[in-house]
């Protein structure tokens, strides 16, 4: 197995572009992700491409059945897998290096910085108009991944949700983890004068420039929160569409608990309450600081490389 570069802990700004294990330069697309109200969509030109983000922490039983899945299922648009190992003790890794697809981006953080960490590295790793997270269990569907591109391709919009229909289509293990995120789904709606079916969803199709505009710095199951919270305080409205859900259990290796519904709550009133932007316009006329002269850079925050960190290559790590 190739060695896979550790990432810096800190999280931090965008940068402007990346360089990937061959050492060629890619400049990060400049999409946005509202659609104004004429029609017209602030996404930039040229066509769709979907990068799909995948953090991992000891997903040793799963992961290889996932990514199988996501790389064998036919999208509309191109696509690019972005897998980040979150600092597993397991096995996850080796399943990991044995993905063979030019389509495979991988990186690993030499420990567990927490779910929210590792997607915003993938984020900063992507190279795609538009990314969309997708957890490295069995509970979401590939198959539904199309239908959340579609309205993007239709004109429709660029911020799409893909909705768990209570009962409908879908399994929860627990009455109480729905009625939990219903809950605070209710609270989202309520504080934003919004009408969310499904906050916690998975699947946020985002384009990829809004998502690094909105600065997160959740590194936890918390960024979830933000990045729905932030999108409704600037006036974004996601477009939902149904997917199919197959929740898995505590002993199967859900990891959510009802700390993280009190954090979740916390974080929409941080949101709501705090500063920050609130327009569209205010977040896009943000400027990220690039990467400074004279030094590889490493994804999260424009910072030297460390020493003897090593980075991965597209394809097999």
């Amino acid at each position: 197995m190739k060695p896979i570069r550790a990432a810096v802990p800190r999280v931090a700004p965008a940068l402007e572009g990346r360089t990937d294990g061959a050492g060629v330069h890619r400049a990060t697309v400049a999409a946005t992700g509202h659609r104004l109200r004429s029609g017209r969509s602030l996404s930039g030109e040229g066509p769709v491409k979907l990068s799909l983000l995948m953090p991992a922490y000891n997903e040793e039983q799963t992961i290889a059945a996932v990514a199988g899945a996501l790389l064998s299922q036919e999208y509309p648009v191109e696509i690019e897998l972005i897998i980040v190992d979150d600092g597993s003790s397991d096995r996850t890794p080796l399943h990991i290096a044995q993905l063979d697809d030019p389509r495979v981006i991988t990186y690993r953080h030499p420990r567990n910085f927490g779910k929210g960490a590792a997607l915003l590295t993938a984020a900063q790793l992507a190279s795609g108009t538009h990314v969309l997270p997708f957890d490295a269990d069995l509970e979401y569907s590939p198959a539904d991944i199309p239908r959340l591109v579609e309205p993007v391709l239709a004109g429709r919009c660029d911020v799409v949700y893909g909705s768990r229909l209570f009962g409908a289509n879908t399994v929860y293990q627990s009455y109480r983890f729905a009625m939990g995120n219903k809950m605070t789904t209710l609270a989202a709606n309520l504080l934003f004068d919004a009408h969310l079916a499904d906050m916690h969803t998975c699947l946020k199709l985002v384009p990829l420039a809004l998502f690094r505009s909105l600065r997160l710095k959740a590194t936890g199951f918390g960024l979830d929160t933000e990045l729905t919270a932030r999108l409704l305080r600037v006036g974004i409205r996601p477009f939902e569409v149904p997917v199919s859900y197959h929740s898995r259990s505590h002993t199967e290796g859900k990891k959510l608990t009802w700390h993280d519904g009190v954090g979740c709550l916390l974080m929409l009133a941080r949101v709501r309450f705090g500063g920050g932007p609130r327009s569209v316009a205010e977040v896009l006329n943000r400027t990220a600081p690039g990467p400074r002269q004279g030094h590889e850079v490493g994804p999260h925050d424009g910072r030297a490389a460390l020493p003897g960190d090593e980075q991965t290559s597209s394809g097999v790590a």
